[in-house]
């Protein structure tokens, strides 16, 4: 739906303005220049990483291009059942590793191991082709208005990261994560079920039964049953994916967009940050690559940009707050909008034009335009008191987006001044900083280090003493005993400081 635009733009802007846009956009531009021909490939911009002649493989970033090419290829394997001992059998494996490897434990001792499951192709397959052949054949709308589809692009990180795992290892780039066939030789489980697919194109009643299908399936393995699932990986990445037998899997390592403290998406004790991931939502807009650089930021004469749905629930009504509060400011826009072809190519457009872009919260504290943001070059204005961030163990997020409370965001004027303080020199470094960022938001196939699938695995890396802690406490406590740590004695999804 076309949305409002304040007019505002027709002003004319103050000399000092337009000196800070000129000198951020010279700047921008020669710092472009010094990563390409100076700096080492972990500092490259996105663009050059991506289009790094380090393998034969062509890379794609498009979620039906790879989707193609990975239903037309073949994926034989050679997994292996479970020992009929599989606690002896990882026992075994672990004493190797411990008196054999001087690193290990440790995160770094060598790539995360990851064993697959080979589920039934009503779970994986079926579903990707049935995603693929009914793309082009729907103009399907969610209850708000956004395109089915687009919406299951946007979470389709389990399709990302599965592709990947199951790619012969000649065509891998990733060193963080590698594959084993045999179970006892796993760090990690991964469960391949395309949770997102199945809730948008599935019948309610039928996407519910096969939600309890898959449930016994992972829960009816040995792996599954010697730990409880702790050591397990399930992508649920949207908010309403396997809602309905979530409580069986809460102690399982759970893939997610964010984690909602208001208990509307997730019941208190289900996520954690030390048990869980966040993954970045899958760009809704191209990547605004160093050619885009240059050509855009003459033009980037917005000083804040928004495109989106204007009214949300929850954290997210926010968002009318915000428009009634900017409506009229000077080089201020402001749009209601969604994700269809249209919407992206009015929102790509926008972003490329302005300094600053809104990300406010939306029915969840995320929001999948802060990444169409980062990867545009426009400074994320981030408006989400609950926010959690991807991969911020890794990541220091203030090196690119600037965090304004909710309160302050709505006093009279307060914002505009804010931002119109900001002094050139802060900008031109956060727009080299955006350049230096977008890899990390980019799914692709192949994976590429440094991009969300290699940074997934890190994190999960970084968490494996303390699952394999929790594994062996929960096999020699008794159930009985008072000190038996459950998710309930978790606090609840926050992040205030304790």
């Amino acid at each position: 739906m076309a949305g409002k635009q304040f007019p505002s733009l027709a002003h004319a802007r103050s000399a000092s303005s337009r000196r800070l846009l000129a000198a951020a956009g010279a700047f921008v531009l020669l710092s472009a220049a010094y990563f390409l021909l100076l700096s080492p490939s972990s500092a490259r911009p996105a663009a050059a990483i991506l289009a790094s002649p380090s393998s034969s493989t062509t890379t794609t970033t498009s979620f039906l291009a790879s989707l193609d090419s990975f239903l037309a290829a073949p994926h034989p394997s050679d997994s292996e059942a479970a020992p009929g001992d599989l606690d002896a059998a990882i026992r075994a494996q672990e004493e190797d590793r411990l008196y054999g490897d001087p690193a290990w434990p440790a995160p770094a001792a060598g790539p995360l191991r990851v064993y697959v499951y080979e589920m039934p192709s009503k779970f994986t397959y079926d579903l990707l082709r049935l995603f693929r052949d009914s793309y082009r054949e729907t103009d399907n709308l969610t209850s708000n208005g956004s395109p089915v589809h687009r919406l299951i692009e946007q979470h389709s990180i389990d399709y990302w990261l599965w592709a990947d795992l199951i790619a012969p290892e000649s065509q891998r780039l990733l060193k963080s994560v590698v594959r084993v066939q045999r179970q006892e030789e796993a760090d990690i489980f991964y469960v391949p079920f395309f949770t997102t697919i199945s809730y948008f194109l599935l019948e309610k009643q039928e996407c519910k039964a096969l939600y309890r299908e898959a449930l016994k399936w992972v829960t009816d393995q040995p792996a599954w049953q010697r730990s409880e699932g702790r050591d397990h990986v399930i992508p649920v990445h949207h908010p309403w994916s396997f809602k309905s037998v979530r409580r069986f899997v809460k102690k399982a390592i759970w893939l997610l967009p964010d984690m909602d403290s208001t208990g509307n998406w997730y019941k208190p004790g289900q996520v954690y940050l030390e048990k869980d991931v966040i993954l970045p939502y899958v760009p809704n807009v191209d990547l605004c690559d160093l050619k885009c650089v240059s050509e855009t930021q003459s033009k980037r004469s917005i000083l804040l940009f928004f495109r989106g749905r204007l009214k949300r629930n929850a954290g997210g009504k926010i968002r009318s707050k915000l428009v009634e509060e900017l409506k009229g400011a000077e080089d201020i826009v402001i749009e209601e909008g969604s994700a269809g072809a249209q919407g992206k190519a009015a929102a790509q457009d926008g972003m490329r034009k302005s300094l600053f872009c809104l990300s406010p919260a939306g029915d969840t504290p995320s929001s999948a335009r802060l990444f169409d943001a980062i990867v545009s070059g426009c400074i994320p204005v981030i408006i989400s008191d609950d926010l959690e961030l991807p991969f911020e163990g890794i990541l220091d997020y203030r090196e690119i987006a600037l965090f304004v409370s909710s309160g302050d965001a709505v006093q009279p004027g307060w914002l505009v001044k804010y931002l119109r303080r900001i002094d050139s020199k802060r900008i031109r470094e956060m727009q080299s900083n955006l350049m230096k960022f977008s890899i990390h938001f980019l799914y692709s196939s192949p994976a590429h280090p440094l991009g969300p699938e290699d940074l997934t695995w890190r994190m999960i890396a970084g968490k494996l003493l303390n699952i394999k802690l929790h594994i062996r406490r929960s096999q020699r406590v008794v159930r009985e005993s008072r000190s038996m740590c459950t998710c309930e004695c978790r606090v609840g999804n926050t992040t205030k400081m304790l």
